[in-house]
């Protein structure tokens, strides 16, 4: 479909994706859905197609799969991006396309008694997992992609770095968990020394540091937490590094020990940052008092977690639909684990 002097068109968009750092799941779905939309109409090339064709995918999507929104919606984004960012043809107004419905859904929650019965038939790392995911509020990629350099046991925070959306926040490190964090980060350490002595090591390393600093990625404050059993191929550089952990294996416990636990609610490894959000609003935590945060000065709160929110929510409205949140800050947030 292209000319013999570009890339195909695949890897222009995984090219134009890895420009804007955005994330590897991001990456694959969007070359999925592009692939798909090239497929639909019978391998035409995009740059030859415009809003109609799109209008018709997306119908299509509604109608004869029958997607949910969220999936439809996830579809026209890559194709959007696709047109803005890699052919340099931005799409107009959709007008003919049927949209799928987005139910308004209220997330499933677990009690307290539900949670400590779901911890009770899980261990080792998958149980340390799921606590910080409930005790943090993380989602489960945030928790996987720890790195030792993120834990700060001093000022009883935890860094995230590009989560969903790019973006950093702090939270809150429930002090239950420090004693068991700091065994998995010494066991990450004896894993990363018999990576050194293999001639190994090395992890992989957001956007430009890699060439920026060649050593960062050989040092401990780099590797991650939750380390992965084996060392595999890096998808892109091709060089044999150490990974996080898979995360199907940890969603297949969670699922396992909430069956185990005889509960017959629809949830996930996501229910424990949704129950994380419902039991801080029950504690009396409030979302608007971080949404539009006073003067850090008249609040006594430090400046460098004035406007963090703890769920590293935008917009206050997404997170109205079950909590509200509050920063660490001077209010001093316990975790709701603890």
């Amino acid at each position: 479909m292209d000319g013999d002097n570009q890339p195909k068109l695949l890897d222009q968009v995984r090219n134009a994706i890895r420009v804007r750092h955005y994330s590897r799941l991001t990456e694959k779905s969007y070359t999925y859905w592009v692939r798909f939309f090239i497929r639909f109409h019978k391998m035409r090339h995009p740059r030859d197609m415009g809003e109609d064709e799109v209008g018709q995918f997306l119908t299509f999507l509604a109608v004869n799969r029958n997607v949910a929104a969220s999936t439809q919606n996830q579809a026209l984004n890559a194709i959007v991006f696709l047109y803005k960012r890699v052919l340099d043809q931005p799409l107009g107004l959709i007008q003919n396309a049927t949209r799928a419905k987005r139910p308004q859904k209220i997330p499933v929650v677990f009690s307290h008694d539900e949670i400590r019965r779901i911890l009770e038939h899980m261990d080792g790392k998958s149980a340390l997992i799921t606590r910080l995911m409930y005790g943090a509020g993380l989602r489960i990629m945030e928790c996987l992609r720890l790195r030792v350099k993120d834990i700060d046991f001093d000022r009883k925070e935890i860094s995230v770095r590009n989560g969903k959306g790019g973006k950093d926040r702090v939270t809150v490190l429930p002090l239950s968990l420090i004693g068991d964090l700091n065994t998995c980060i010494r066991h990450a350490k004896l894993t990363h020394d018999y990576d050194l002595a293999e001639g190994y090591g090395e992890v992989s390393l957001p956007y430009a540091l890699q060439r920026k600093y060649p050593k960062a990625g050989y040092e401990l404050a780099w590797q991650y937490i939750f380390p992965s059993a084996h060392r595999s191929a890096d998808p892109i550089s091709d060089r044999t590094k150490r990974h996080h952990i898979f995360p199907d294996s940890i969603q297949r416990k969670v699922k396992r020990a909430i069956q185990s636990a005889g509960i017959h609610k629809h949830g996930s490894c996501h229910t424990f940052r949704h129950s994380f959000a419902t039991h801080m609003l029950e504690k009396g935590y409030d979302i608007r008092t971080v949404a539009v945060p006073a003067h850090p000065c008249a609040r006594g709160i430090r400046t460098s977690l004035c406007s963090t929110e703890l769920l590293g929510h935008s917009n206050v409205n997404t997170t109205m639909i079950y909590t509200h949140v509050l920063n660490r800050g001077g209010r001093g947030v316990v975790s709701p684990i603890d």
